[in-house]
């Protein structure tokens, strides 16, 4: 699954921490996300089937996040097809998250 920003969630820690049930892997994937992401993660916050799923999500994916917040007014699939790609709040979290800007610009090679 391609999230909104455009990461494939089966490369994402927190996915498969989740789809392993493995608490192991929630411990070090919140260990790592609080330094990276200088916040404080919880491991029982590493729950995700991927923000396009039913299921559930984590927790800044949910109720947080602007990029999936912005796709899911605008119906798009992600942000590589938005009118405003590459807009401040994309811009915002590619700094954060570089990989993010990776992934999206392999889409758009690929559309």
């Amino acid at each position: 699954m391609i999230a909104y920003c455009g990461m494939d969630c089966s490369k994402c820690e927190g996915y498969l921490a989740t789809q392993e049930n493995s608490d192991t892997k929630r411990k070090e994937v919140a260990e790592k996300w609080t330094v990276q992401y200088n916040t404080d993660i919880k491991p029982e916050q590493i729950n995700c089937n991927g923000c396009k799923s039913d299921g559930i999500k984590f927790f800044f994916t949910e109720g947080l996040c602007e990029i999936r917040k912005c796709n899911i007014e605008k119906n798009n699939n992600n942000c590589a097809e938005c009118s405003d790609y590459r807009c401040e709040k994309l811009e915002k979290f590619i700094e954060l998250a570089p990989p993010v800007g990776e992934a999206l610009e392999a889409l758009l090679i690929q559309n």
